[in-house]
This record gives structure tokens, sequence and C-alpha cells, in this order.
């Protein structure tokens, strides 16, 4: 038997092969290569795609534009500005952070925890923290953070929320609070953002806010400012982030972040438009109706927030009357607001309690568009419409002094004085005219002179041919008619309406102005940029109406903007407002633990504040965020603040790779 052997061609064979086929086997062979080449590479490539998923990668620059530009990166003092609010969020940490849906989670705490009096909190820091210099996080920076935020020196405008808040340090990452009563909403209030003592601590209040850590922050964020470009007036145009090396958590994807900075929201859609931008936030929502739908992804994000008219009568005394204001809520069409203003990208609210995201029940009472009923509320307070088209009432002015007691010679004091200048107003009577506060021979015969001139309505009607001297009640009545006579004011439903100088805001005003001149109100417009807003109107309280929005948190706390001792700075109660039963429904809703309890006190205090009505409230708006397609990643439905859209940017990406699963 023969055994053969097959042995693979060599290569000189291989080569020689054509030269063996003829043309019809040629172009088989040709084919049948093809074909295994081609079958190869699609299981090689299907193989590889089956094994294999696309990831984010890290890499690219993600741009996007700010209304206003940055004054304080800096927890203690951002709150007054979005472009502050927004570098502070992705520079500094909090021991608590929300995430995507507005839930609290750790940040800079491992864990947390209430004990038993539900006043007391303790918080452990993860270990190994550290700044982005390096040095080591610790408890200190926490209460160093919440002690300046407390000290009324440095003017911080989050220094209500943490008011009775005892803080002492556990041991190097552990710090205790202590409340003086138990709060519903103060971890809500740890979400905080920490600044580092070693760099803060000898910056006296005075200084605190020139430092050059304003602009150069040292934080403990996934991001650190790498670059300031500013223009030949010191102004910022744009401000670059980059990696902080040294932080805690997971490393974001997008490497650079560079913002620029715009006054003008036409400004920031036009940049928007020639890319040089590839996110923004916009409130005007007509003016964005010009982009590439195909190449923009739209975040409608849940806000609780709203906007309202909010009175003082502190400073426009008619607002005192309730059925003037009552008047100005019927007389004021939201629906219509809405539409002009906001092209219906948002809701109308009748409360400060929004039902959409904390899904308590509706008001008892809402105040509809009814102008019939708005000037027959005026009529009750006294105004009448005058020829003009104005609405006016008279006021009888009661003055400041008034003669009360019996005065004779040997009398003295601050009636007396007040005779005496009543008196020097006839030089015939007093040509002396000396107003000495006593009693004398030459007040005296001033008086009998005053009482001889009219003698009609003091001397006759006692029987009495002569002046006596002494100032009894027909004399006193005689000097009150004369001297101290009650006056007429003309009151007028002319108010100022003070808001900030945006768009929205103004076409807000301006439909306001309309409305209202139906029911012979006449309102002036004041608009102040965003920068000096809160110095010049909010903390003096300088204004007679104001048009502003307020930000609540997640878990509803109408403390800080509703109660009596919130009226002035740095309380954010900014109608004034004052109402005993209001008040302690308030402190309930704040120290209760228990969510039905919290809600049913919320729901009454609603009722009396309505009815009280301290505002006009007028519309929740949508907050809309325009971002690049090529930005993906973003997972975020949630937001306590516009700064939030920042959570989760770690996950954000703009480049991918393949891994094997």
């Amino acid at each position: 038997m023969s055994l053969f052997f097959l042995k693979w061609p060599s290569k000189s064979q291989w080569l020689g092969l054509p030269k063996l086929l003829d043309r019809k086997e040629k172009i088989i062979l040709l084919v049948l290569s093809v074909l295994f080449i081609t079958s190869f590479i699609f299981l090689a490539v299907h193989f590889y795609l089956k094994n294999t998923e696309i990831v984010p990668s890290q890499g690219g620059i993600y741009t996007e534009g700010i209304l206003g530009s940055p004054r304080f990166i800096n927890p203690v003092f951002a709150a007054s500005s979005d472009a502050d609010r927004d570098l502070t969020q992705l520079i500094y940490s909090g021991l608590l952070k929300y995430d995507g849906q507005g839930k609290l989670q750790p940040d800079l705490a491992q864990n947390y925890k209430i004990l038993a009096d539900n006043q007391t909190y303790e918080f452990y820091l993860k270990e190994n923290l550290f700044w982005q210099d390096g040095k080591p996080i610790t408890s200190d920076d926490v209460i160093f953070t919440v002690k300046t935020i407390q000290n009324p020196s440095f003017k911080s405008p989050l220094r209500a929320g943490w008011l009775g808040v005892d803080v002492e340090k556990i041991s190097d990452l552990g710090v205790r609070f202590t409340l003086k009563n138990p709060s519903a909403v103060f971890l809500e209030n740890c979400t905080l953002k920490i600044l580092p003592q070693h760099i803060w601590q000898d910056i006296s209040s005075q200084n605190f806010p020139l430092s050059v850590y304003n602009l150069k922050p040292i934080g403990s964020g996934p991001y650190k400012v790498k670059n300031v470009s500013q223009d030949k007036d010191g102004n910022i145009k744009s401000l670059e982030l980059g990696l902080n090396q040294n932080y805690y958590g997971l490393s974001p994807n997008i490497p650079r972040i560079i913002f620029y900075f715009f006054e003008t929201e036409d400004e920031l859609i036009s940049a928007f438009k020639n890319k040089q931008i590839v996110g923004a936030s916009v409130s005007d929502w007509e003016k964005s109706a010009g982009l590439d739908k195909n190449k923009t992804n739209e975040y409608r994000l849940d806000l609780p927030r709203y906007f309202a008219v909010f009175f003082n009568p502190e400073n426009a005394k008619v607002l005192t009357d309730k059925n003037v204001r009552q008047a100005l809520n019927y007389a004021t069409d939201k629906k219509e607001i809405l539409a002009e203003a906001l092209s219906n990208e948002g809701k109308v609210v009748d409360s400060p309690i929004l039902p959409d995201i904390y899904g308590f029940k509706t008001p008892e009472t809402i105040y509809t568009l009814d102008l019939d009923k708005a000037k027959q509320l005026l009529t009750a307070a006294g105004f009448a419409e005058t020829a003009s088209g104005t609405q006016e009432k008279v006021v009888q002015k009661t003055p400041a002094f008034q003669f009360k007691s019996n005065l004779r010679l040997g009398s003295q004091g601050n009636e007396v004085q007040e005779l005496q200048k009543c008196l020097a107003k006839d030089t015939t009577l007093y040509p002396g005219g000396e107003i000495t506060g006593y009693f004398g021979q030459n007040t005296k015969a001033a008086v009998i002179k005053f009482q001889e001139k009219y003698k009609d309505e003091i001397l006759t009607p006692a029987g009495l041919g002569a002046g006596t001297g002494e100032v009894l009640k027909a004399t006193r009545d005689k000097l009150n008619a004369i001297c101290a006579a009650p006056s007429q004011e003309n009151l007028s439903l002319s108010f100022t309406l003070t808001t900030v100088n945006q768009p929205i805001l103004k076409k807000v005003a301006e439909l306001l102005k309309t409305q209202w001149q139906k029911i012979g109100v006449n309102l002036d417009i004041q608009t102040i940029d965003a920068a000096n807003f809160t110095e010049e109107i909010i903390r003096p309280r300088n204004y007679e109406m104001i048009l502003f929005g307020e930000v609540l948190t997640m878990t509803p706390d109408l403390y800080p903007f509703w109660h009596s001792s919130q009226i002035k700075d740095p309380g954010l109660n900014l109608a004034d407002y004052q109402n005993k039963d209001a008040d302690k429904l308030l402190e309930d809703a704040r120290q209760s633990t228990e969510a039905s309890s919290t809600e049913s006190s919320l729901e009454k205090f609603q009722d009396i504040l309505i009815a009280d009505a301290p505002a006009v409230f007028l519309y929740s708006p949508d907050y809309l965020y325009l971002v690049s397609k090529d930005i993906k990643g973003i997972d975020v439905k949630i937001i306590t603040d516009p700064s939030q859209r920042f959570t989760g940017i770690e996950k954000w990406y703009i480049k991918t790779k393949r891994v094997w699963r």
C-alpha cells in the first residue's frame, strides 16, 4: 500500500500557478479569491462589532454662551448671578448634590445621619479629598464656609438659610450641625459649595469681594479655571476650564470647556447660529426659532420657579388697601402674558406652590380676568374715575400736631412752642415772635389779641367781652382750625414697576401697563441691569412694585419668601407680607418631618396668601437648554437652579471609541 503525503505549495509554485491556468480558469480563481477575502473581512468585522461596544471617550471641546459675566466665582456670593452660579457649580463641590431627577445624593460626604431629635445632622467626609492645589479637604473647610456665610459683615445672599444653625467639628472628617428647630429643607442647604479655608481665612470681609480668588478660584469640583480672556477695558469675554486632576469623582470625558459671555440674548443666539458656541440657555423662544433643529437638541427642564409682581406697601401706601391689590389681580390677563411674552412656553400660576412640581391641590381662590370686578373693588376702596380716565381718591390727612391742653401764664413745653409759632404767623398779634416754650406776659398778650380777633367764635359764645389770655377749649379749637387744620391729599393709582433689564421681563411689564390702564392705573416701568439689581433694588427694598422671579427648593419651603421675619435683607419677603396665621403655618410646614403634614400646612397657607393678594402671580416658564447634537450623554430632567443643568457633566461626551464587551 502506498502512502501519499500532501505538501503545501511553495511560494514559487503559487507564483507559477497563473501560467498553468487558461483565461477562463484565471477569472474563476480571481472571483473566488475576491469572494474569500470579502467573506473574511465581513466575518471579521461582524465578529468585532458583535463583541465590542461604543463607549464615550475623552476628548473634544464644549463651548457655551452665558448672559452677563462672572464677578464672584465664590459660593459666598455666587447666588446673586447666573454666570457666577454656573461656574461655581463646575469648580466647587458640596457635602451633597442633586442627581438628574432632583434627588439628593452624597458628594464630598461619604455619609450622613440625622439624630433622633431631627435637629442634629452629622456629616462625614470621604477620605483622600484634595483641593485642586493639592491641600487636603477637611471639616475645617466646611465650618469656615458656613461661618463666613453666617457673618453679616460678608453680606452673603445665602445668610438667611443658615441663621440659627450651629456648626462644630467632630473630627478632621466629621462635622455636626445643630438646628434650633427641626427643618424639612436643611439637607438641601447642604448642597452649599465649600470654600478652602487655607485660601480665604486671612482675607477680611472688606477685601473678600476684591480678592483675585473670585476669578481664579481654588476648588474641588471636576473642573478648574485654566484661562481668563479680557478685553482692553478689563471685561471678561471668555473663560476656559480644564480638568481638575485632583477631582475625587469620575473624570469628565470632555477635558475643556470654554464659556463666552454676552450682554444680550441676540448676541448669544447669533453666536450659536455661527457655531462659536454649541450650548446656550434661552429665555426668548421666538429668537431661537431660526436654529437648525436637525443639529440641535432642545432640553426642556423642570425648574420650580415662578414670576410675579410683588407689592411693597412700605413705599406705595395705596397698596396697603387689600381692595386695590385684589383689583390689580383681577385686571391681569395671565394667558395673554404667557402667549405674547413667552410664546406659551410655560404655565400660568396662581400661587407660589407649583402644582406640577409638588402635586398640591389648586388654591380655593383664583383671580381670573374680570375688569368689572376690578373696578368694583377700586370703588369700594374709595377711588373714582377722573375726566382723564385715571383713578383718584381724596384722603383727609390728620396733622402731626394739634393743641390738646389748657395753657395759661406759666405753662411751658412743646405745646407752648407750637402756640407761639402759630401766633407769630400774624405779626399784629405777636410782634416779638419769640419761640421760647415758656408762656410769659408777651404770649398772654398775644393770646388776648387772638381771642378778641375771633371773638364771635371764642368770646361771645362764652358770654365774655374781652380776652382772658388762657387757652381753653374754644381757643384751642380755633388755633387748631388755623394752624393745625387737616389737609386733603389726592391719591392716584400711579406706580413704578421695577424689573430686570431683560427682553422677556420688559415685555411682561409693558403688557401689564396696557392691561392695568383699562382700570385707570398709570404704570411707569423702570429696568435695572441684572448685575446691579440685588444691591440697588432687592437689598434696600427700593421699589413700589417689582416684577421678579423666585426659585424654590425640591422640598417646598416658602418661609424665606413669605414669613414676616424675612421682610428685611437678607430675607426674601419682597412683598412686605405680614400675617400671623400665615407665619404659623409656614413655621409648621418648615419644622414638620411628615410630608402629609407639610402639604396640609402649605395648602392652608396658600389660601390665606391669595386672599391677602400681596402679589400678582403670573407664570412659570419652561427652562430651555439648547445643545448641539454632537454633545451626548446629557441626562437631566429636574433642576432647582439653572446652574444644575450641568448635573452629571462628567458623563457628557463628544468623542467615542469601541471596547471589547
